[in-house]
């Protein structure tokens, strides 16, 4: 399979599977697997990106290479947070006040904190709607599609779909790991299974780093004044 069918399959699979629940040989309790990538310095994945932007007639197009001009969204790409040697500054990074109404929803929904979720957010996708990890998790809080349709999503690209079906699994995260939030972490991330079987916090990289970022953007989002 070439590359280029092969990206144009995982986003195809990707929309599919969102789009009206996913398909019948999606797992009723899909876990986000683990995944492994190469990062830039700046901490950014350097695996191949999917680039959608709009040709001069008005098609949407999709390429793995971003065009010479004009605007131009990146799609596919890695958890945001995830990478333990990225030089990014989490204690200073800018914070992002976006979906304002749709966290406040969620947070009331699920009796979650909505710093707690805004810092998923930021850790997942960097508040990016449109992002697709190689493993096919979709949207703002990085949904697998089996996840989606457990949590009721029918289109993980949209923002209020999205944020409150990653909220509703994150909440359910909580009860099943006693309130213990860096377990529940480690459960989004890694998958519950995962917590289980090492009787706390796996010992991944990745997921250990993700677990810190979560925690500093945290406390941030907390001090953010409103």
């Amino acid at each position: 399979m070439s590359f280029r069918w092969s990206l144009f399959s995982l986003l195809l699979v990707a929309i599919a599977g969102t789009s009206a629940g996913a398909s019948d040989t999606q797992s009723s309790s899909a876990e986000k697997p683990r995944i492994t990538a190469r990062y830039s310095e700046n901490g950014t994945s350097t695996q191949t990106k999917v680039y959608q932007y709009v040709q001069p007639n008005g098609t949407v197009a999709f390429s793995d290479k971003a065009p010479v001009s004009g605007k131009y969204e990146i799609l596919l790409f890695d958890c945001y947070a995830c990478n333990p040697k990225s030089k990014v500054n989490w204690r200073t990074i800018r914070l992002n006040r976006s979906y304002e109404k749709d966290i406040l929803l969620a947070a009331k929904t699920y009796s979650l904190e909505p710093a707690l979720i805004r810092a998923v957010i930021h850790a997942e996708s960097n508040f990016n709607p449109k992002a697709i990890s190689r493993t096919g998790a979709v949207g703002l809080m990085q949904l697998m599609p089996g996840t989606a349709k457990d949590m009721g999503v029918r289109n993980s690209f949209l923002p209020q779909d999205n944020i409150l079906g990653g909220s509703r699994y994150l909440s359910q995260m909580l009860d099943r790991f006693q309130g213990d939030l860096n377990h529940a972490l480690a459960a989004y991330n890694a998958g519950p299974t995962r917590v289980e079987e090492y009787s706390g916090i796996p010992p991944y990289p990745e997921t250990k780093a993700y677990i810190e970022r979560v925690n500093i953007l945290l406390q941030r989002y907390r001090n953010l004044r409103t």
